[in-house]
């Protein structure tokens, strides 16, 4: 049994701290555990009370008869480190830390540190510092040292939580989501979310992940968990506040500035199908509708084009509210067949449109039954994945019950989602909403958070592509560049041909230190051209006028050379003007927990300005690449706008593919490689400037 199994469905445990003041974080620990139905047996430790409800309490770890599972430390910070050294030294497989392990002043410093050292060396899993705690629901285990609800209802969510507020919220929701277990993780000393979530995975009744993270540990075993859970069809819902950072190259380098401090978690999610939410409303909202059980299911041989949502509604109003917000949030209506258009007409009232999304209220008599009907109708066609009867599901003071009845009957006539969408939660009827919930009908308590739950659903019905295993390598190839970045700067001509010998087209380029030299490579080259100042430590020439663009004739060439001399020094880059296109940036940032990630986004000089990029783990097939493309604001102007010719896109595509390979075979060389800009146009891609930064020595490389 691994140390973290054994601490989650710990047989035995024991209490420092344990104590019988009223309210105290002792009295509640007990308390918690006794309500435990797996019964485990719990030992009480406290020097100051012989004995504690009728229990035994020993003063000392060291007077109990053996090793126990699970040791909880109701101890406050400076007692910490002693009980734990203890708990190890008498062989305790686990512990929990409730307090938040604080230096003290007059102590030694590094508290946390030591605490994960003698858990570690011992074999110990341990929760905490700073944590509440956990409940097993599956398993019948309370490790808390708080008041929460019993029983915990059982269901299949497994909810991992770095904040213990967020941990208790969920437990005591209204919402009635059922856990299988739930983990206040803490500061994660030891123990990780990734452990605790390979452990809910286990657990036959985990049919959904819950992830509320602020920091990225033990990466490998999370994006183990991530493919498990895509591979059982477990959706995963998380919610994050933060990363790690990645490193001084990340400000530097363009593609750094663009992936951000979210790039990794954003990879994470675009590789595994993970469904991100942006704050706890929407979590809720979308653990209910995963947890109902019932999925949007494509029908078989049909693609997700004209598949969407159904909505009713007995407001013309907030019908085009929801029509607009869904737009916003990229939530698609089902495109409906004539038959269920014909179906809708035959119940409504003359002057009711029978579409999608359906406004059905005209004050008729029959409402109830043209609600049921409307429901049924839309529910059946093949185009629509779920249904949602979209009101504000307020009190009804003369007593009707038409809203809860025929939603309960339309559900009763379909397996696909139906569920009820608020507009305003402080508005619902909590009667109401808790029987539709105990009918396993879901009530969405927000416009926008239910229509994101309901985006999330449909996201996980259309297939993902599988994960495409790394290309070949060209070991000459990745040696040869790979020596060549140990021994110093990718310089000039030399970061174009790394390019070039993955398959990236660049201008044409060539190194001068002279007057002499810039014209001959001109010369070469052919006008018009481009001049760049090629000095060691300038990362980004326009940010100092260093780029002198449409020089036309020798003269002209002449006093740009003159000029980037005097202000910059005398290195610098003639290179082959370049075609006008959209312009892209495209690179590799290393992420210290992940490894390299590629990121695409809008290029240029506003790279940084506008938060438009897609980042991803490699590899990156070039299937992949137009997927990322397509989440981007910039990907319409690759299309072509007003009248011009679009872009190649396979070029494109080709080009991401390229710079994922370059990622595969030379990441552990590169701290970032930025290609900006990506000049995309009708002919090809073509490679503009590239900043080239090693991890061996750390320098940079710009062309």
């Amino acid at each position: 049994m691994t140390p973290v199994r054994r601490m989650l469905e710990a047989r035995s445990m024991a209490l420092v701290g344990a104590s019988p003041r009223p309210g105290s974080l002792g009295e509640r620990m007990l308390a918690q555990a006794r309500l435990s139905p797996a019964a485990p047996r719990l030992y009480l430790v406290n020097p100051r009370h012989r004995q504690i409800a009728g229990q035994t309490c020993h003063p000392s770890l060291a007077d109990l008869p053996g090793p126990v599972d699970l040791v909880l430390l109701g101890v406050g910070d400076p007692a910490l480190e002693g009980q734990l050294s203890l708990a190890a030294q008498r062989g305790d497989r686990s512990a929990v830390i409730f307090a938040g392990a604080h230096d003290q002043p007059g102590h030694q410093p590094g508290l946390r540190q030591r605490l994960a050292g003698i858990a570690k060396d011992a074999g110990m899993a341990l929760c905490g510092a700073g944590c509440m705690g956990f409940v097993n629901v599956s398993h019948g285990l309370r490790a808390v040292g708080y008041v929460e609800p019993d029983p915990l209802p059982a269901g299949p969510v497994a909810l991992i939580s770095h904040s213990g507020s967020v941990f208790s919220a969920m437990l005591r929701t209204r919402r009635r989501i059922g856990f299988t277990i739930a983990v206040s993780s803490g500061q994660e000393l030891v123990t990780s979310a990734a452990a605790y979530a390979e452990y809910a995975l286990s657990l036959p009744r985990t049919r959904v992940l819950a992830l509320v993270l602020e920091a990225m540990r033990e990466a490998g075993l999370l994006r183990e968990v991530l493919a498990g859970a895509a591979a059982a069809d477990i959706p995963v819902v998380l919610l994050t506040a933060g990363s790690s950072e990645a490193g001084r190259a990340m400000v530097t380098a363009h593609s750094g500035a663009l992936a951000g401090r979210d790039g990794g978690w954003e990879a994470l999610a675009d590789t595994y199908g993970v469904h991100r939410v942006h704050d706890l409303a929407e979590l809720a909202d979308s653990l209910v509708l995963f947890a109902a059980g019932r999925r949007a299911v494509l029908p078989p041989g049909r693609s997700a084009a004209g598949t969407g949502i159904a909505t009713v509604h007995d407001s013309g109003l907030e019908r085009a509210h929801i029509a607009d917000l869904a737009q916003a949030c990229a939530v698609p209506f089902a495109r409906v067949g004539e038959s269920t258009v014909e179906r809708l007409a035959a119940v409504l009232d003359p002057g009711l449109e029978p579409a999608n999304p359906l406004d059905m209220w005209g004050a008729s008599a029959r409402a109830q039954w043209q609600l049921t009907e409307s429901l049924t109708a839309l529910s059946a066609d093949s185009a629509v994945l779920a249904t949602a009867l979209a009101v504000d599901l307020v009190p009804e003071f003369d007593g009707d019950r038409s809203y809860p009845l025929a939603v309960l009957d339309a559900a009763g006539t379909t397996s696909k989602p139906v569920v009820v969408l608020c507009n305003i939660p402080g508005a619902i009827d909590p009667v109401v909403a808790a029987e539709l919930r105990r009918e396993s009908v879901p009530v969405l308590e927000g416009t926008r958070t239910g229509l994101l739950a309901l985006r999330h659903l449909l996201d996980h019905a259309t297939p993902r592509p599988l994960t495409a295993p790394p290309p070949a390598t060209d070991p000459a190839r990745s040696g040869r560049w790979a020596g060549l970045l140990a021994d110093g700067p990718l310089a000039g001509e030399r970061a174009f041909r790394l390019l070039g010998d993955y398959g990236i087209a660049v201008t044409g380029v060539r190194g001068a230190t002279s007057a002499t030299a810039a014209l001959a490579a001109a010369d070469g080259i052919g006008y018009p051209v481009v001049l760049k100042t090629n000095e060691p430590g300038i990362d980004h020439k326009s940010e100092v006028a260093g780029v002198r663009q449409g020089i036309h004739d020798r003269a002209s060439l002449l006093a740009a050379y003159t000029d980037l001399r005097a202000r910059l020094g005398p290195a610098v880059l003639v290179c082959q003007s370049a075609p006008a296109g959209t312009e892209l940036a495209l690179g590799i940032v290393h992420d210290p927990d992940l490894g390299p990630l590629v990121v695409v986004g809008a290029g240029g000089i506003l790279v940084e300005h506008f938060s438009d990029r897609a980042v991803a783990l490699p590899p990156v097939t070039e299937d992949h690449a137009e997927r990322m493309l397509r989440r981007l604001r910039v990907s319409a102007l690759l299309d072509g706008v007003r009248g011009q010719r679009g872009a190649d896109r396979a070029a494109v595509h080709a080009a991401i593919a390229a710079v994922s390979a370059i990622a595969c075979e030379l990441g552990g060389s590169l701290t970032a490689l930025d290609v900006n800009p990506l000049i995309c146009g009708p002919s090809g891609a073509l490679a503009a400037d590239v900043l080239v930064i090693g991890r061996t020595l750390g320098g940079a490389a710009a062309a």
